[in-house]
C-alpha cells in the first residue's frame, strides 16, 4: 500500500480540523481491548473479528490466564480453546487461528511478536486490519489506519472517502489525508465518535457538532432534509 491518491490542499485541511475537533470531543479514544502485552493484543484483536470488543474483553482473561504465553497457547487442545472463544463466533477457525498463529510465534519468532506488517500477516487469523492494531497500539507503529466498521461509516459520512465498501481504498484516503503520525489514533477517534454519537442505524439524526458541521454527505444531513 504505497501508492497513495492524490488529495489537495483545502481535502487536507479539512480533514486536520475534522481530527482536531474529534481530539476536543474525545481526548481519551483508545485502544479497548484489554491485554498487557503485545501477544495479548494480537490474540484479543483476532477474537474481535465479527465480534464486539465488549464481548471480547469477556474471554480474554480466562483464556489468558490458562494459556498466557505463544508456548502454552500452540500446545493447548484444540477443543478447551473452542470452548474458551466459543461466545465470541466463528469459534472453531478463531480457535484454530489462535493455536496455528501461536505455533508460528514459536518456531518462526522465538515466541515474540513481531514488529513488522510482513511478518505479522504470516500469522493466521491476522490480515492487515489486525497488524495495523498490533504495530500501532503494541509498538507505536503508524503502518496504516486500522478500518472497521466504525471507521468505515464514519468516514464516509464525513466526506473523507467516497469508497463504501473497499476497505483498502477506504485505507488509503485516510493515509492521503492525515498525517502519519496520526493513523493510529485517526482510527481511536473515529471509532469513538461512531460507538457514542454517528451510529449505525439512525432513527434521527445525531445532534454531535461534528455531524452537524462535516456530515453534510451522509445520513445525519440526508434526514434533516438538506
Amino acid at each position: 500500500m504505497t501508492k497513495l491518491p492524490r488529495k489537495s490542499a483545502k481535502q487536507k485541511e479539512r480533514a486536520l480540523q475534522i481530527y482536531g475537533e474529534l481530539t476536543e470531543h474525545y481526548p481519551n479514544a483508545h485502544c479497548e481491548l484489554n491485554h498487557r502485552n503485545p501477544f495479548e493484543l494480537l490474540i484479543a484483536t483476532i477474537l474481535s473479528a465479527q465480534c464486539t470488543d465488549v464481548r471480547v474483553n469477556k474471554v480474554t482473561p480466562a483464556l489468558f490466564e490458562a494459556y498466557p504465553t505463544p508456548e502454552t497457547m500452540a500446545e493447548a487442545p484444540l477443543e478447551e480453546l473452542e470452548e474458551l472463544v466459543r461466545t465470541t463466533g466463528f469459534y472453531r477457525n478463531k480457535a484454530l487461528s489462535l493455536k496455528e498463529a501461536s505455533k508460528t510465534l514459536v518456531e518462526d519468532f522465538k515466541g515474540v511478536v513481531p514488529s513488522t506488517m510482513d511478518e505479522l500477516l504470516t500469522l493466521r487469523g491476522a490480515a492487515r486490519k489486525t497488524a495495523n492494531v498490533v504495530l500501532g497500539n503494541a509498538f507505536n507503529i503508524n503502518e496504516g489506519v486500522v478500518v472497521d466498521t466504525h471507521v468505515k461509516r464514519i468516514s464516509n459520512r464525513l466526506g473523507l472517502t467516497n469508497e463504501k465498501k473497499n476497505t483498502n481504498k477506504i485505507e488509503k484516503d485516510l493515509m492521503a489525508l492525515f498525517p502519519r503520525e496520526f493513523w493510529t489514533d485517526l482510527s481511536h477517534l473515529l471509532i469513538f465518535h461512531g460507538r457514542n454519537a454517528c451510529k449505525a442505524r439512525l432513527s434521527e439524526p445525531p445532534e454531535h457538532p461534528i455531524c452537524i458541521k462535516y456530515g453534510k454527505k451522509c445520513e445525519c444531513w440526508k434526514m434533516r432534509g438538506q
